[in-house]
């Protein structure tokens, strides 16, 4: 029963990037969790990330679990390496404590949303893998990115245009097409907080590029996590109620706070410029033809995105 369980757990966005990426570049690598080493195995083996580890040890291989900085201690051991040139990366509050008691450089990255400032004991927060610089730390640096952008593993949601929060129009001056966020709230809550583009299919009126924010818009200090896509067109328009299909296919930056109005609007302008250049390279210009974004919606359907994703290879 458990292994069936953990099989339908995905990983966190940038995950297996980032697990390839340490692979191929020879940088040993280790798994330690509190969890019973049997336990790990059921959770990673559909992964494929069995052979990428060095060592895999588990809460019931070391006396204490996590607070205790035994099981790094233990980690760094198997891996022949010295704890001060480890780095750990962690998700919770007592890994960050156990890998800085255990003399080690710690990167956290909170599994609760808006909960940086419990993990200042951290030597850095982020708020997801996709924001991780290795060559800071030491490592090889990522080469998947092109022009300020990654590429990112294609995902496809949809549903009718619905009025907003009123701020994109009247207090930004960039008007966003907004998706009722709990039709596919499954969907957004496994993507992290940031800025995404890609291409908008509207079914009246053809497909256009376009770039979008996913979080909780510090700015704005939301408190429900929104979708707000802002298509590169002028319309000259409302299409309230009009069938709106997105294919994201690449990451900018994360979500920011931002000092003032005017800052966070030369932002959106930034974000907008970038994708517009980017959507011209192939690796992204091929979905443009997805057939998810010319075809109409299920009935009772949000989203589509593994056949969409089949489809548009």
């Amino acid at each position: 029963m458990l292994s069936e369980q953990w099989c339908n757990i995905k990983p966190l966005p940038g995950a297996n990037r980032l697990i390839k990426h340490l692979r191929s570049n020879g940088v040993p690598t280790a798994l330690a969790s509190n969890s019973p080493r049997s336990d790990i195995f059921a959770k990673i083996s559909h992964q494929g990330w069995k052979e990428s580890f060095s060592a895999i040890v588990g809460g019931d291989e070391v006396e204490k679990g996590k607070p205790s900085p035994d099981i790094f201690l233990e980690a760094a051991k198997r891996m022949n390496a010295t704890p001060s040139n480890c780095l750990v990366i962690e998700d919770s509050l007592p890994g960050v404590a156990a890998g800085k008691a255990a003399g080690m450089h710690v990167i956290a990255v909170p599994s609760v949303p808006k909960k940086t400032v419990e993990f200042s004991s951290a030597d850095e927060v982020i708020d997801s893998l996709l924001e991780l610089r290795p060559e800071k730390w030491g490592l090889p640096p990522f080469n998947d990115w092109i022009e300020g952008t990654l590429p990112i593993e294609p995902w496809f949601i949809g549903g009718p245009v619905i009025k907003g929060f009123g701020r994109g129009s009247k207090v930004l001056g960039i008007p966003t097409a907004n998706l009722p966020a709990e039709n596919f709230a499954d969907v957004v809550s496994e993507h992290t907080s940031g800025v995404y583009f890609g291409w908008a299919g509207l079914s009246t009126r053809g497909i256009y590029k376009m770039v979008m924010s996913i979080g909780w818009n510090p700015y704005f200090d939301n408190t429900e996590k929104t979708v707000e896509p802002w298509l590169l067109h002028n319309f000259g328009e409302d299409f309230y109620g009009e069938e709106l299909r997105l294919a994201i296919v690449g990451y900018i930056r994360p979500e920011a706070n931002f000092p003032s109005l005017e800052s966070l609007i030369e932002r959106i302008h930034e974000d907008g410029k970038i994708a517009e250049k980017a959507l011209d390279l192939p690796i992204y210009a091929r979905y443009k033809d997805s057939p998810y974004l010319r075809n109409p919606l299920q009935q009772g359907s949000a989203s589509d995105g593994s056949q969409a994703e089949q489809n548009s290879k």
